[in-house]
């Protein structure tokens, strides 16, 4: 009886333990967030905002190097992290919301103040399926991230679709096209773009490339020639590149699928 009457009193003591004990035993999050990865974070979602407001004030050009300046800052975000040691859920958060104001609403506000404002009601709806084409393919890749391919991206990257934007924005008026001339061109580019990002294409991620690893010195001199060409013509180079890019998922589906279509290939 006397051992009975020992685990009861214990067991009541459990019972009252004081909530404040109870809140002292819990392990503690720390606080505050890492400040150099989220600077560049900042910076990107700061380039996007601005590339909407000189689109307002008729400033396209301006703004679609703004857009291309983000997608730069964006990219380097996340190796900092990684270089750091300073990944963390916040910052995943962080720069999934800047992309969807750089990538996602930037772009489209360019090309409806740029063209798509002169088509009406499809031209909003042209800018409304990218701008939720763009949120759509956030959404999945952040839900598929530890299951997907890590070789391939589902869909067109938001970067490279915001860069096919940009860059036509870019090259018309560099080339002095007026908006209004180009409209329902830039609208199908717009929806295309949009619904590239949430189909199932494969892109390929150029994530296996070992950046860390030696290269024939003729590789140094190739990347040298790619640099002053982007630089002698940066706004027709960028385009062709991000094009060539977006082209590349649906050409190579249709040659997959005619690769398994083809009876002689399967022999």
């Amino acid at each position: 009886m006397r051992v009975v009457g020992l685990l009861y009193t214990r067991a009541m003591e459990n019972k009252t333990t004081r909530p404040d004990d109870q809140e002292a035993a819990r392990p503690k999050r720390a606080r505050g967030i890492y400040l150099l990865p989220n600077l560049f974070t900042t910076a990107a979602l700061f380039s996007g905002f601005y590339g909407v407001l000189a689109a307002m004030n008729g400033q396209f050009e301006a703004a679609a190097v703004a857009i291309f300046v983000a997608m730069v800052l964006d990219g380097l975000d996340g190796r900092v992290a990684r270089l750091t040691n300073t990944q963390s859920a916040f910052g995943a958060e962080y720069d999934s919301l800047s992309d969807m104001v750089a990538f996602g609403l930037a772009p489209a506000l360019v090309m409806y103040e740029w063209a798509l404002s002169d088509l009406g009601k499809f031209g909003w709806l042209a800018a409304f399926v990218y701008t939720a084409g763009t949120a759509l393919r956030l959404a999945r890749f952040n839900a598929m991230l530890d299951v997907a391919d890590k070789r391939y991206f589902q869909g067109l990257p938001s970067p490279a679709a915001a860069a096919v934007m940009a860059g036509a924005v870019w090259v018309a008026v560099h080339q002095g096209w007026a908006g209004s001339e180009l409209a329902w061109g830039v609208g199908v580019i717009t929806v295309l773009c949009g619904l590239l990002m949430v189909s199932n294409i494969k892109y390929h991620s150029f994530k296996e490339v070992d950046f860390r690893g030696k290269v024939p010195f003729i590789v140094v001199v190739g990347i040298m020639v790619a640099f002053a060409v982007v630089l002698a013509q940066p706004a027709p180079v960028l385009f062709i590149i991000f094009a060539s890019y977006a082209v590349s998922g649906p050409v190579g589906w249709v040659l997959r699928r005619r690769h398994r279509a083809d009876p002689a290939d399967a022999e």
